[in-house]
Parts: structure tokens; sequence; C-alpha cells
């Protein structure tokens, strides 16, 4: 699978982004997804988790409240909405799908993305 993440850029703190994980496959629809995120210098981390259908998820602590996550199976694309965004959040955000369930474990996801970059200014 395939995975294309866009919708970063340079937003003032509290402002917003929507950044997408699209692929042409549609065995995405059977797939969970996740977004993960890597700050300069700093190991990549969980941010959330959508389980295949979209009917659960769940997201780091310091996210909750801020960003959501969704998944449209007919479009084969997940998104992750971000609001209120700090200075903090500044990183590359991966996108990241496998088979089944989701899950927090980085090497638990057998196709990424290629990154995509949001810079938060304070």
């Amino acid at each position: 699978v395939q995975l294309q993440a866009s919708g970063g850029g340079l937003v003032q703190a509290g402002g917003s982004l929507r950044l997408s994980c699209a692929t042409s496959e549609g065995t995405f629809r059977k797939y969970a997804a996740a977004w993960f995120r890597q700050a300069p210098g700093k190991e990549r981390e969980f941010v959330a988790a959508i389980s295949w259908s979209g009917g659960s998820a769940t997201y780091v602590d310091s996210v909750k409240g801020r960003f959501t996550i969704s998944k449209d199976n007919a479009e084969n694309t997940a998104y992750l909405q971000t609001n209120s965004l700090k200075p903090e959040d500044t990183a590359v955000y991966y996108c990241a799908a496998r088979p089944g369930g989701w899950s927090s474990i980085r090497t638990g996801y057998d196709y990424w993305g290629q990154g995509t970059q949001v810079t938060v200014s304070s």
C-alpha cells in the first residue's frame, strides 16, 4: 500500500491544519491508520490511530481535545484535523497503515507515507 501524506504547512500558534493520507488501493478500507510525528533531534512519536472501520480512535495525551483522526473508506483517505496548534507540535507528520486493529507502536505498522512538515510559529 502506497500512502501519500499532504496538508502540512506553516501556521501561527492557535491555527489549524488538516492533514491527509491518501492511497489508490481499495484494501485501505480494511486497514487501521495512524499518524506519527518526528521533531528535529527527537524520535518518531505516536500521535493518533483509528480502527479500520473508523469506529474507534486513540490519541496521545498531548493532542487530546485538539486533534481529530478520521477515515473515509469510500475515498481511501485518512485525515488528521489539527486545531489549536502549538509551537511544540512542529514536526514532520507521517501517516501509517496496517491490516487489522490499530497500534500505538511505530514498528507495528507495515506501510508509511513520506511525511508532511508542520511548522507552528509563536
